[in-house]
């Protein structure tokens, strides 16, 4: 005769609590919003940025230039490779001898003009602190605090003011300017300056304080799940729920 293998289950492990149609339902909605949300925002964020470059670069290049004359449906980031194409011919021609000329002479007019002098200036300054990577703005965070005191906000530490607005700040102490993105939108905000000694840095990269802001404090920097501690933790709850449930149920009688 060959051995049967009649051991009973054990007893005190209990089934898996039943989910019902509406919560199978919201957890595999949670879960496609959780996966195609940010996929789908940054994929409409790059559409229309390029959308928006074709716009106002084609009305710049001449008909016959532009494929939708030849072909029955406009190419989209066409405008966006030839705005490329030009600004990087643009900066070769500014960097020679004859470019550099011509830029002065464009800077001498727009100098002349009171209202377009100071906007232009101040623009130009901007772009070259920016993109030089010479500059050392918005490369630190800090906190402040504001707007009332026991309550700490997230800055963008700019530089030291110049010598004619030090000179007229109040107190000895060194100044620093910073930048207080508002959130959900940090392009806007508020720009004072601030004693150096109340500025406390923080050990934080711009774009997390980007994220930071952005999320009004929902994603927290280096909250990133690591795939082997969510297992993990999934692994606790689901153990942790089934001894729960099996607390609750009677134990059965045993036969004697």
């Amino acid at each position: 005769m060959t051995a049967r293998d009649d051991t009973p289950a054990p007893l005190n492990a209990a089934p898996e609590p039943h989910i019902g149609l509406m919560g199978r339902f919201r957890n595999y909605f949670l879960t496609g919003l959780v996966v195609t949300g940010p996929i789908a925002i940054t994929l409409y964020l790059v559409w229309w940025f390029v959308t928006w470059v074709d716009g106002v670069v084609r009305p710049f290049v001449p008909l016959a230039y532009r494929p939708e004359t030849y072909l029955p449906y406009v190419i989209p980031g066409w405008g966006l490779i030839v705005a490329v194409f030009m600004l990087t011919l643009l900066g070769f021609l500014a960097a020679n001898l004859i470019g550099r000329t011509l830029v002065d002479v464009g800077e001498t007019l727009l100098g002349r003009i009171p209202a377009v002098r100071a906007i232009y200036r101040g623009l130009k300054q901007v772009f070259e602190t920016l993109f030089s990577g010479k500059g050392s703005s918005f490369r630190k965070v800090g906190l402040v605090e504001f707007p009332s005191p026991g309550m700490w906000s997230i800055v963008l530490i700019s530089q030291s003011p110049n010598e004619d607005i030090a000179r007229n700040l109040p107190g000895q102490e060194e100044h620093v300017s910073v930048f207080l993105p508002c959130s959900p939108n940090p392009t806007t905000g508020f720009f004072f300056y601030v004693p150096k000694s109340k500025i406390i840095e923080v050990d934080l990269s711009t774009e997390d304080a980007a994220t930071l802001i952005m999320s009004a404090g929902v994603v927290q920097p280096g909250s990133a799940p690591d795939p082997k501690k969510a297992a993990a933790l999934a692994g606790m709850a689901n153990a942790a729920r089934i001894a729960n449930a099996s607390t609750l149920r009677p134990e059965p009688a045993k036969a004697e």
